[in-house]
């Protein structure tokens, strides 16, 4: 069995009111992305990394990874105007069958366990998607001045990897791009399979904001990974 990792690097730095796109920040004195590829890196069954990223920003990281002697094997690719093509860029560059995670360049935290559980659950199943269920109450908007509480334990909050069969990822690749494709999981279900869910990580964050950077940190320092 072959095992590929698809690491999607198309962010920005808006969110975090930096110029900077958010893999590139650094988080204990090295990039974000850094620490993300390593995971996959640490992952037992050895996964080929396609790094996709805008070809804008290409130049830029291989100038870092000269900096920090950053030597992780990956095939970089360009991106694409949507992740959706990113995704499908990254899947144009497998051949044959396997296994394929898709990751967020900005979940640096993400384990080798918890990529390990993926792996093995879409051999298994077909598809795996990492997901936790919320801790805090949760509403929902029903008109201008109205909101009707929900029942959090019918609520997952979705993570990657969202990992699946080859051959099941490229049948739902083969769709048009639609607006509420947020995730691969949405994009496997509008063409008919089931989802299945993997108990995710609360420390496998997203780096969205800049206090992000900082329990990014933290967590890193606490777990010494």
């Amino acid at each position: 069995m072959r095992y590929y990792a698809i690491v999607v690097a198309g962010g920005t730095g808006n969110r975090m009111q930096n110029t900077v796109a958010k893999q590139f920040l650094l988080i204990e004195n090295r990039p974000v992305l850094m620490h993300t590829l390593e995971a996959f890196h640490k992952c037992v069954l050895n996964p080929d990394i396609i790094l996709v990223m805008n070809i804008h920003q290409q130049t830029y990281w291989k100038e870092l990874c000269d900096t920090y002697n950053f030597n992780i094997p990956h095939l970089l690719i360009d991106g694409g105007k949507e992740r959706f093509d990113s995704v499908k860029n990254g899947l144009d560059r497998i051949e044959g069958e396997g296994i394929v995670a898709i990751h967020d360049a900005v979940r640096p935290l993400v384990s080798a366990s918890l990529i390990l559980r993926t792996f093995q659950m879409a051999a298994q199943n077909g598809n795996a998607v990492a997901a936790i269920q919320p801790v805090d109450s949760v509403r929902r908007k029903t008109t201008a001045n109205a909101t009707e509480a929900i029942n959090r334990d019918e609520l997952f909050l979705i993570q990657t990897p969202q990992t699946f069969q080859i051959s099941q990822l490229r049948k739902a690749y083969l769709q048009v791009f639609r607006n509420d494709f947020t995730d691969d999981a949405s994009v496997a279900e509008k063409a008919g399979f089931s989802i299945n869910l993997v108990e995710g990580e609360r420390t496998n964050i997203k780096i969205t904001y800049p206090q992000d950077l900082e329990l990014a940190s933290f967590l890193l320092r606490k777990t010494g990974f």
